[in-house]
């Protein structure tokens, strides 16, 4: 019987044998030969199969003022809410001043002076122009109890115009006061937009 011939399989290649690897897969990803048994992809570890990752690194904690501040409550009053905000606190404690110090202008200079930073730090930004305008106001209306009355609606505004005209330095380092406040984070703000605006390169 004729024995059927083994043609020889296309490529060159024997049964039993690998085909050889081609140029790019014989040389790694960086243009180094390939080790035995592995490819040129980059090995990966871990369980999920990602590279490893660096250990987080720790933040510097802030000092203790700094935390004390950042505890502290942080509203954010329209225009008409601090004016409301102002007068509403500057006419409580000058019912308190008219009850524990008896109507002591100095005791009110003295309180207004913090009400003022307080305004002007819990203003929303939109409306940081309107704090030095709504703190006189409220100075005057937390005057309202404080200021002599000689009897009458004539006597009350007498006094309380007198009141303005003696107690104005407390007036005008409040309002100093709320403007340098609000004036700082304008120029934040604003710096703030252009970093966003103008990335470095």
């Amino acid at each position: 019987m004729e024995q059927h011939r083994t043609r020889p399989r296309p490529n060159g290649t024997r049964r039993g044998t690998t085909p050889p690897l081609p140029p790019q897969a014989a040389r790694g990803a960086n243009g180094r030969p390939a080790r035995p048994g592995r490819t040129g992809t980059p090995a990966r570890s871990g369980k999920g199969g990602g590279l490893p990752r660096r250990p987080a690194t720790a933040r510097p904690s802030a000092p203790p003022p700094v935390q004390a501040v950042r505890r502290l409550p942080n509203p954010r009053l329209t225009g008409l809410g601090g004016g409301l905000f102002c007068g509403t606190l500057m006419f409580l404690l000058g019912c308190v001043d008219e009850l524990l110090f008896g109507s002591s202008l100095t005791v009110y200079g003295v309180l207004f002076l913090p009400v003022c930073a307080l305004t002007a730090l819990w203003i929303r930004r939109g409306d940081l122009v309107t704090a030095p305008v709504v703190v006189p106001i409220a100075f005057a209306v937390g005057l309202l109890p404080v200021a002599d009355s000689g009897g009458g609606l004539g006597g009350r505004l007498m006094g309380l115009f007198t009141a303005l005209a003696t107690q104005a330095g407390w007036l005008y380092g409040g309002t100093l006061v709320a403007g340098l406040i609000a004036t700082v984070r304008k120029i934040s703000l604003m710096s703030r937009r252009a970093a966003r605006n103008h990335p470095p390169a």
